[in-house]
């Protein structure tokens, strides 16, 4: 997933990423909102979630100490991060503003 990651998040279109774990309760509320987001912004962002049991590595190499945890990358760079549950409208914000 590494090498894999470098070249996702190098897009001049903005990145979400999504760390996530399956045990996670708000993990699971962040879920359903994440697709209002991309079925309302298309081909505007690309979404990618990242199970931290699955990809300890890549977690600890962005310091991701609790999930959900979201990133915005454009460009291989760190825009913004939250860790949380956030809104559609406030993560739609978010992303149209580093657009």
């Amino acid at each position: 997933m590494k090498s894999n990651f470098k070249s996702i998040i190098q897009s001049d279109t903005p990145v979400l990423i999504d760390f996530h774990a399956d045990w996670c309760g708000p993990c699971k509320m962040l879920a359903p909102i994440l697709k209002e987001v991309k079925a309302e912004l298309g081909e505007k962002v690309k979404i990618v979630k990242i199970d931290v049991d699955k990809n300890q590595p890549l977690a600890s190499q962005y310091q991701v100490r609790g999930v959900p945890t979201l990133i915005l990358f454009k460009g291989g760079k760190q825009q913004w991060r939250q860790s949380g549950v956030l809104q559609k409208n406030e993560l739609i914000n978010i992303i149209q503003q580093h657009s």
